[in-house]
């Protein structure tokens, strides 16, 4: 299989060297003034694909910002990029493996192969596998050791075997079945596990254990307290494979843990844990909102890959939003990056978001191992709207960084309540556009006249009142959040990191910054415990242990 050709530094090129120049020109540049000058300014700059809107003219860009950063992309091969993606290249080349998360969603009749294995039949065996579970779990079929049937799930994982099926199962809340209801267990903290298993009964409650390895610390301990707690209210180990389901690839260790070999979800290797929803990983999901949704999602998830594939960058929105953060974040000194869901639903995206683009792109060596002379992934934050408003908007606003900023806001809502979709939506919309005009010092000093005020306390109060504006931000509009519109929207942010990735030179796909910590929260572990007693390697990590241990004597 061949290994994707990676670029070199991009920061020679001439593409970047003319982008620098172009920002020295957009020094002064004014999205009131650019605005005011060109009616057409925002049919030009928004486009609708997918069932998504995406309005991006409220960016310190012109039609030259656009075609440079387009530039930009077509020099780093951007276009041999994406095709070696879909075609399961080793994108991945710490690990010499291919990033096929995309071939989850790919329709019946599809052939794609790895290693001269064509995976296709493989990804829709599985897929099979999920829908005639959620059908006997629907239907009543699957019963526990009592005979009752099963009326709650736990979907016990952590990183991306929980946030991405978390942020789904919420955000199509909506389109949830009846009958059976869905919790996640991702947190070590036994706080967690003691609030959850209070609302349950042993004996209707079916187990996930989500873990690719099947030896992720927080996932094995939490499936070993479900266990424990299940045995405690009554059941047996004769019968724990009527509770206990896992979906690994470590099919061995989930079998010794006591879960049927029927029972057991595959995954594979080119399926990393952040782009996993699609996958079985995504069996919570399907059983939140049935199989025919969850099929829905994955439709969605398609038409933004072939968006993704075909349609010119000019026009091509995963395109657009990787080469805007570009922008900010290299020829700006923008460091972190808002996501600002309109939408109660929709309150976990920026979680999965933050792993998704923070996990991918937070590496500071190219793919060869050369490090980078330039920044890389930002700092992903935000949260619901209109909540953020009373909050940290202030910053964004008034504060001294330039942050970016993505509203996402639907329509229509699920649930009417007299005119406050008219307000959210209304909130969503003048929170964008107070980023973009801000309020001069004049218009401060007038409005404070028209209060009546005393000119020496106009000239007070004045400087407190200015808000700088020209902040840029993207809003996408969806008419209702739908299993489609939801699949093409994640689907878009997985491939706008994907082209950042390629930009940069870096690989999005592993994540070794991760594994530093569980290496050596071995150790300390060991030495809280007494098993070790050689002090650990910093004063500052043995006199933590030694307070702990401390107070654990007292």
């Amino acid at each position: 299989m061949a290994y994707y050709r990676t670029p070199h530094d991009v920061t020679t090129l001439p593409a970047w060297h003319a982008l620098q120049q172009h920002r020295d020109a957009m020094q002064d540049f004014s999205m009131r003034e650019a605005f005011s000058a060109n009616p057409q300014r925002f049919e030009q700059f928004s486009l609708s694909s997918c069932g998504l809107f995406l309005d991006y003219s409220k960016n310190l860009i012109d039609h030259h910002t656009r075609d440079l950063l387009v530039g930009l992309a077509n020099e780093v091969g951007l276009q041999e990029a994406i095709k070696s993606l879909f075609a399961g290249e080793i994108l991945n080349a710490s690990e010499g493996r291919p990033a096929l998360h995309t071939a989850l969603r790919r329709p019946v009749g599809d052939k794609l192969s790895v290693n001269g294995v064509n995976i296709m039949p493989d990804v829709h065996k599985v897929l099979n596998q999920v829908t005639e579970l959620v059908g006997r779990i629907h239907d009543g079929l699957w019963r526990g050791y009592s005979e009752k049937p099963i009326t709650d799930v736990v979907n016990i994982g952590i990183g991306g075997s929980f946030l991405g099926p978390e942020l789904v199962s919420e955000a199509l809340l909506p389109y949830a079945q009846r009958g059976v209801r869905c919790h996640y267990l991702a947190n070590i903290d036994g706080s967690e596990f003691h609030e959850l298993s209070a609302k349950l009964r042993a004996e209707t409650t079916l187990f996930i254990v989500s873990s690719k390895s099947f030896n992720t610390l927080e996932t094995l301990k939490n499936a070993q307290a479900a266990r424990a707690w299940y045995l405690a209210q009554g059941g047996s180990e004769a019968e724990l494979y009527k509770h206990f389901i896992a979906v690994s690839s470590n099919k061995a260790a989930a079998v010794a843990f006591g879960i049927r070999e029927e029972n057991i979800f595959p995954m594979w290797d080119w399926v990393g844990g952040r782009y996993s929803l699609w996958s079985a990983i995504g069996l919570p999901i399907a059983l939140a909102i049935g199989t025919a949704n969850f099929k829905e999602l994955l439709s969605g998830a398609h038409t933004m890959d072939q968006h993704f594939q075909n349609a010119p960058f000019e026009q091509n929105m995963p395109v657009l939003l990787a080469l805007l953060g570009v922008w900010y974040g290299n020829f700006w000194g923008a460091q972190a990056h808002a996501i600002l869901p309109y939408d109660h639903y929709l309150r976990n995206i920026t979680k999965h978001l933050q792993q998704l683009d923070m996990e991918s792109n937070g590496k500071s060596v190219r793919q060869d191992g050369t490090p980078v002379n330039h920044d890389t992934g930002p700092v992903i934050w935000g949260g619901v709207g209109c909540n953020g408003q009373h909050a940290y908007h202030q910053l964004l606003h008034q504060g001294t960084q330039l942050i970016p900023a993505d509203f996402i806001v639907p329509v229509v809502s699920f649930n009417p309540v007299a005119d406050h979709h008219q307000w959210l939506y209304a909130n969503c919309l003048s929170q964008s556009q107070a980023l973009m005009l801000g309020k001069t010092r004049a218009e401060a000093e007038t409005e404070l006249r028209d209060k009546g005020m005393a000119e020496a306390e106009v000239q007070r109060l004045a400087p407190h009142k200015v808000i700088p504006g020209n902040r840029p931000s993207n809003t996408l509009v969806v008419e209702r959040i739908s299993p489609r519109r939801l699949g093409a929207l994640v689907a878009m942010y997985e491939h706008k990191v994907f082209v950042q990735s390629v930009v940069w030179g870096i690989n999005a796909f592993d994540q070794w910054g991760v594994e530093l910590g569980k290496e050596l929260g071995k150790g300390v572990y060991q030495r809280l415990t007494g098993g070790i007693e050689e002090p650990a390697e910093d004063a500052s990590t043995q006199g933590l242990i030694n307070y702990f241990r401390g107070r654990h004597r007292g």
